[in-house]
């Protein structure tokens, strides 16, 4: 199974792949909102759900590093980029239909909004530290950085994604509704405390095997 996975997204046909997958969610929001299907209110929805892809592009990028070291999928490695960009492309969105459909594109009211509410002004903290990462995510960027300061500076990712969860936890506190925040919660824990551990200190069994036997709180 590995090496028919490894085969696919080393193939011509991966990353092409890759792409139409990850437009679904935006050709399916369009074609919901021309076809009248986002409820009752449509605005609200747009807003919501290209939030909420965002964070799932995000969890989905931070995921293909372990995926690639755990289970052997080495061609992961060549979406990576890809998989970044589109975690860009839907914050773009989910901005554009907020400045949009809630503030009618008036700058001073949005410049306002997001002094005045701090689930706001994360969210955009979020998007001023994404974009500078999507703007260096080029072969040339790399090569004028030097690949250590490129790395230095694509490690904001971890602050992005903890920005983008707090952002999360603000809007549904207002419903006080914490399922889906509990879920990603979790799985953006795994996977940055994955990277804590392989850095600082043993193996990813080793973290499992501390876990059940209660010994990381040592």
């Amino acid at each position: 199974m590995r090496t028919i996975v490894n085969r696919w997204f080393s193939s011509r046909w991966g990353k092409p792949a890759w792409f139409i997958l990850s437009c679904l969610p935006f050709l399916w929001l369009v074609a919901a909102a021309f076809t009248d299907h986002l409820g009752a209110n449509p605005a609200e929805a747009l807003v919501r759900s290209t939030g909420d892809w965002t964070l799932r592009a995000l969890c989905l990028v931070l995921a293909i590093t372990p995926l690639r070291t755990v289970l052997g999928l080495a061609a992961l490695a060549r979406l990576r980029r890809m998989a970044g960009l589109f975690v860009y492309f839907y914050v773009v969105l989910h901005l554009m239909a907020y400045a949009w459909f809630d503030m009618g594109f008036e700058v001073a009211d949005i410049a306002r909004d997001i002094a005045k509410r701090p689930f706001i002004l994360v969210g955009f903290s979020a998007f001023v530290l994404l974009s500078p990462l999507a703007f260096t995510s080029f072969n040339r960027a790399i090569k004028a950085l030097g690949g250590k300061r490129w790395q230095t500076l694509h490690r904001l990712v971890y602050a992005v994604a903890g920005l983008a969860l707090l952002h999360f936890f603000w809007m549904r506190a207002g419903k006080n509704n914490f399922a889906e925040v509990a879920v990603y919660a979790l799985l953006l824990g795994l996977l940055l405390g994955w990277r804590a551990q392989r850095r600082w200190g043993g193996s990813w069994r080793s973290y499992f095997g501390a876990a059940a036997t209660g010994g990381l709180g040592r």
